[in-house]
């Protein structure tokens, strides 16, 4: 049985390329890049052409970018960050309901120590409008967080309009970009971002790594101390395998993204049409067409994710019900909700993601047997029963 991988949004596989470009750093050229020995100079040299690397990626100064252990630990010093620098301004930070946990939380952490924090409902297809964003600024507001496209509905938000209010009125803008960096264009200045934060392996990447752009002249405290890394902006010896493998994945994604965006709309598109033609009560959920090129999210009534999943899954076909960090959960999903789905389509979300590996044959298999799926488990609810008759 051929086993399906349609879950690129939870992470994807190291391309080969990548873990190539990094076999060495892990036994010959394994000096740690604070040393000033050759062992060292050698590593020191490999970490900053993956700096720069990453820099002519996203349209940032070199100086710019700071290595992470990946996007949540970014996303945490964004916020934390730009706050504690900034506490004479103010103490307000704008964000939206529909952000990753990874800033939700902190978010949420930072209400608990004194700190304001207005989170911007979307409409019902996960768009937030600027307007709404505009009118929630203060004169205490410090900082604007709003992420570039959603990775449970695949919304992609009006970042550049966003960026240009924050800008106007003095405000830090940060957007979490970890669904969209290597998969759709991403320009720091045409976008009008001030901080950025990404993850390798969400595009090919290895694992555990992750960046932080952060404009020339944002005022923010490190998140981890306890040495002088990263300009000292960053504690804790770099990874440096990883690093040099973040550098070749967006190397590869700049020569590959655009072909691979087009190969994935169609798939995307086939799914959009033909899942709701075979099975009747099925809604999509995020924009039409706003959306990241790999994402496909619908609602189905009267079956639950995890049924869905597990049968797949029986089948050899990954996929998710929603963010992979709480895909255990069995909570409804917050960016759902908060879009309007009521709670039982909420529980009946499936996420299907698509990516550099994907075929034909794989988009087949899954249209051949997901109607039976849902006919069997549909089969099984007392609410279908109740329904038909």
């Amino acid at each position: 049985m051929e086993r399906i991988y349609l879950d690129y949004a939870a992470t994807t596989p190291t391309d080969p390329e990548v873990l190539e470009a990094m076999r060495p750093y892990f036994t010959e050229r394994f000096g740690n890049p604070s040393s000033i020995h050759g062992f060292g100079q050698e590593a020191r040299k490999a970490v900053e052409a993956a700096r720069a690397k990453v820099a002519s990626f996203l349209g940032a100064r070199e100086e710019e970018i700071i290595f992470t252990s990946g996007g949540t630990e970014s996303d945490n010093t964004a916020l934390s960050g730009v706050l504690w620098a900034n506490a004479k301004k103010g103490n307000h930070v704008i964000t939206t309901a529909v952000e990753h946990h990874a800033v939700i939380e902190p978010a949420q952490f930072l209400e608990k120590q004194g700190y304001k924090v207005t989170f911007v409902k979307p409409d019902a297809q996960g768009m937030i409008a600027p307007d709404d964003v505009e009118a929630a600024i203060t004169d205490k507001t410090v900082l604007i967080s709003v992420m570039h496209a959603n990775n449970e509905i695949g919304t992609i938000q009006p970042i550049k309009e966003i960026g240009r209010i924050a800008k106007a009125k003095g405000i830090y803008f940060h957007t979490d970009a970890v669904q969209t960096v290597g998969h759709i264009p991403v320009n720091v200045e045409e976008l009008n971002i001030d901080l950025l934060s990404l993850s390798a392996h969400k595009f090919y990447g290895p694992k555990g790594i992750g960046c932080l752009y952060v404009r020339k002249g944002t005022r923010i405290l490190p998140f981890l101390r306890g040495g002088g890394q990263e300009n000292r902006r960053r504690a804790s010896t770099e990874n440096l395998p990883a690093i040099v493998g973040t550098g070749r994945a967006v190397e590869l994604c700049a020569k590959n993204m655009d072909a691979e965006a087009r190969q994935q709309i169609a798939w995307r598109d086939r799914l959009i049409a033909e899942v709701p033609r075979r099975i009747d009560r099925v809604y999509l959920n995020g924009h039409p067409n706003q959306r990241l090129p790999n994402n496909v999210n619908f609602s189905i009534e009267y079956v639950e994710g995890e049924s869905m999943l597990l049968s797949l899954d029986m089948l050899g076909i990954a996929a998710s019900t929603g963010s992979a960090c709480t895909s255990g959960d069995l909570e409804a999903s917050h960016v759902l909700l908060s879009i309007g789905r009521p709670h039982e389509l909420c529980h009946g979300s499936l996420r299907l993601t698509v990516g550099r590996y994907t075929k034909d044959s794989h988009i087949d298999r899954f249209l051949e047997v997901f109607p039976g799926i849902v006919a069997k488990l549909r089969a099984m609810s007392p609410l279908y029963e109740e329904k038909k008759s």
